[in-house]
């Protein structure tokens, strides 16, 4: 049975998701933040023999399905996606995600799959020189442009409303350091809640690339959000990236599939 989730459902759904803290970071961030009965988000939940086994959550135009076990509806889920109008994106353990490939009035959009790694140790970080600062609201246009820069983004077409939504929220933040005038490198975090953060939108720059910004951003980022006790986790696909990653304390512990 399938049936959407709301406020009373709670205590069951943390239960579910926790099991897994990391991989559902997104989904327990904003059940936090927004809970479940606005316009922009849902969740529903799959029940067997009346014990959850299945989660969807929707936010905005985003879906991330999860199953315990892999026992996932994928015939009932893709039903749920599909009376969206508007482009979806499409996100998860690549286990599951990828069993919605070639369900007929489906369309995915293009494949990305990363590795997903999580890091609990700030030991591995270093203090910086630079002026590095925090983006509010006034910044966000100046934040999408540089992102939108880089090749391997992905821009979303809610980037601005869903930019602000998590800086009013608490769900994300954003530091930048500028040179010359022009924003030269950034990372931000989302889905934030109150045991972890993923990390995301790490960028410099094409003038300003292999001169350590990116890093020095993600730095003074990290040592920040693991102050308040929290585990980063965040997706790569670049070996470079990769490297620098665990260098800073990141081991990988799954693959995430990503389709927009």
């Amino acid at each position: 049975m399938i049936r959407k989730l709301h406020e009373k459902d709670n205590d069951i759904a943390m239960n579910f998701l926790l099991e897994e803290a990391s991989l559902n970071l997104f989904i327990i961030g904003d059940i936090e933040a927004f809970g479940y009965d606005s316009d922009f988000q849902e969740l529903w939940g799959f029940f067997e023999d009346d014990e959850l086994s299945a989660v969807l959550l929707r936010f905005h135009n985003s879906f991330i399905p999860y199953a315990k076990n892999d026992r996932l509806p994928v015939k009932e889920f893709s039903e749920i996606i599909k009376k969206y109008s508007g482009k979806i994106f499409l996100s998860g353990k690549s286990e599951l995600v990828e069993k919605f490939e070639g369900i007929n009035g489906l369309d995915l959009g293009k494949k990305q799959i990363t590795y997903f790694a999580e890091c609990t140790t700030d030991s591995y970080l270093e203090e910086t020189e630079h002026d590095i600062f925090t983006a509010g609201p006034e910044d966000v246009d100046r934040i999408i442009e540089l992102r939108a820069s880089i090749d391997e983004f992905f821009p979303n077409p809610n980037a601005r409303e869903i930019f602000l939504q998590s800086l009013e929220a608490g769900t994300g933040r954003t530091y930048y350091i500028e040179m010359d005038g022009k924003m030269a490198a950034s990372a931000a975090t989302a889905a934030e809640n109150s045991k972890s953060a993923m990390i995301v939108g790490v960028c410099a720059h094409k003038e300003y690339r292999r001169k350590g910004l990116a890093t020095a951003v993600m730095q003074k980022l990290f040592k920040d959000v693991m102050d308040e006790g929290k585990l980063l986790c965040l997706f790569y696909d670049n070996p470079e990236a990769g490297r620098i990653y665990k260098r800073l304390g990141f081991t990988d512990i799954g693959m995430w599939t990503m389709y927009r």
